[in-house]
């Protein structure tokens, strides 16, 4: 637990200052963290004798990146996906990889690049203030969940997929994202309904994105994704709950905030 706290303390300072500044800073990380979350995705399905064609998803994913921070009309990416698509069917039907090569290849880059690129999204066009929902009320959620457990969990919650995870410790990860995501809105201006509903409903998303992230771990057969931050395993085990809190707040934000 120690590793864990220190890790997420020394973390810290990087990610406000990225957060405050936005632009290429905040472009710039969100990328590395997909790429090596992304490295780390397709190597774990080495364990279930699959080959992602990884070099197809990097580039994919800086294509992806690089609209994003240009603003390059979405017609083009589509267009870029297209043909990564067409291109990927060659050595298919050459008998060189298998359908599953394929689908992880382009699954990875959605549920990861795709969604993480949201953050880069939710700068851009919503501000900082709507950004920091994101990681309140996924990083609020976990640390929340993970003392209530300690403290007070009694009923497992999906043993199959996460042995630890309790009952108690879900319930306790929400109130402490609707507590402080509804705190935080007050200072920032959000109406107290929305900060509400999104420390709410932001709860529940992390905690499926973590379950999601779990269940395919149990489903390869690998305990974390990586060992790369000290207490919490691989870049994927820290931000699978931000893939799906990314999303969910960019287009609540947008739809009923903005």
């Amino acid at each position: 637990m120690l590793k864990r706290i220190l890790s997420s303390l020394l973390l810290l300072p990087l990610l406000f200052f990225v957060a405050i500044k936005g632009g290429a800073y905040l472009s710039v990380s969100v990328a590395i963290v997909s790429m090596l979350a992304l490295f780390e995705f397709y190597n774990a399905f080495k364990h279930h004798n699959t080959n992602p064609i990884k070099l197809f998803g990097y580039l994919l994913s800086a294509v992806f990146f690089f609209s994003v921070y240009y603003n390059v009309d979405f017609l083009y990416l589509n267009a870029a996906v297209f043909f990564f698509l067409i291109l990927s069917t060659v050595p298919l039907i050459f008998g060189k990889i298998g359908f599953m090569d394929i689908l992880i290849t382009f699954f990875g880059t959605i549920y990861i690049s795709g969604a993480l690129g949201h953050i880069i999204i939710t700068r851009q066009e919503l501000g900082s203030e709507i950004l920091w929902y994101i990681f309140l009320a996924a990083w609020i959620t976990d640390t929340f969940a993970y003392f209530s457990g300690y403290f007070f969990g009694r009923h497992k919650l999906i043993p199959k997929v996460s042995p630890k995870k309790t009952v108690e410790g879900s319930i306790g990860g929400t109130v402490g994202s609707i507590a402080v995501c509804a705190i935080y809105g007050h200072f920032v201006g959000v109406e107290m309904f929305d900060s509400i509903v999104i420390g709410a409903l932001g709860s529940v998303v992390a905690q499926l994105g973590d379950l999601f992230a779990s269940s395919i771990k149990r489903y390869i057969g690998i305990k974390d994704y990586g060992h790369i931050i000290p207490g919490h395993g691989g870049m994927l085990d820290r931000f699978d709950s931000i893939l799906f809190t990314a999303p969910f707040v960019y287009y609540y934000a947008s739809i009923f905030i903005k």
